[in-house]
């Protein structure tokens, strides 16, 4: 895929960021580029490398009609944005361990012996974790990838918004996904946006961090 990158001054994608929660209605942004952000956003790292955020891009207006009515108070970014990105995580991710390491082995990025060594141990390990170990790791990586993602879409000429006030037991059902398996992690809205975001406050370092 081709690089569309029209910015790429590291410090005005990560300071300049804002939550943005208006956007130009008329404007689609293709398939190609999608794609081409989340490729790009997924070489954010993993537990692993097991990659187990998973994407769904709601972009119809009937699909679009079916997510409003769980995204709460987030509805003019549903109406607005090019599109709502629904990012999961996958509880069997491990399952892709085996493509995964043989794919890196092809490539000449890891050796034939470690690959065996690393498989195994990893399916038995993932194997034996309860849901709820498996959900904070997936929500980790998730969330990992989401935050490329933000900074992806402004290099790119868009702007986000992150959404965590969704119904997040009915997302992954209502969007034809098995909701034992698949863990919301985020919403995305993306698009071109009509408004600035707001200018907001941190803590200080001082307040937040402890040295030892």
């Amino acid at each position: 895929m081709a690089n569309k990158f029209i910015n790429n001054d590291f410090s005005e994608l990560v300071f300049g960021r804002k939550s943005v929660r208006l956007y130009d209605e008329t404007y689609k942004i293709s398939h190609e580029e999608m794609l081409e952000m989340i490729q790009e956003a997924t070489t954010a790292p993993s537990s692993v490398n097991l990659q187990p955020w998973r994407f769904v891009v709601v972009e119809t207006e009937a699909e679009k009609a079916k997510l409003k009515p769980l995204i709460r108070f987030n509805t003019r970014q549903n109406d607005s944005s090019s599109a709502m990105v629904l990012i999961f995580g996958d509880l069997e991710s491990y399952e892709y361990t085996e493509e995964i390491y043989s794919q890196a082995v092809h490539e000449g990025k890891m050796p034939q012996e470690v690959k065996e060594q690393h498989v195994g141990a990893i399916v038995s390990s993932y194997g034996k974790m309860d849901r709820a170990e498996r959900s904070d790791i997936v929500k980790i990586d998730g969330g990992l990838a989401a935050m490329q993602l933000m900074l992806i879409a402004r290099a790119h000429g868009y702007e986000t918004n992150p959404i965590g006030g969704f119904e997040h037991d009915q997302l992954a059902e209502a969007f034809g996904l098995d909701k034992e398996r698949y863990v919301p992690v985020l919403i995305l809205a993306i698009g071109k946006a009509v408004e600035k975001g707001y200018e907001s406050v941190r803590l200080a370092p001082e307040k937040i961090t402890t040295f030892k």
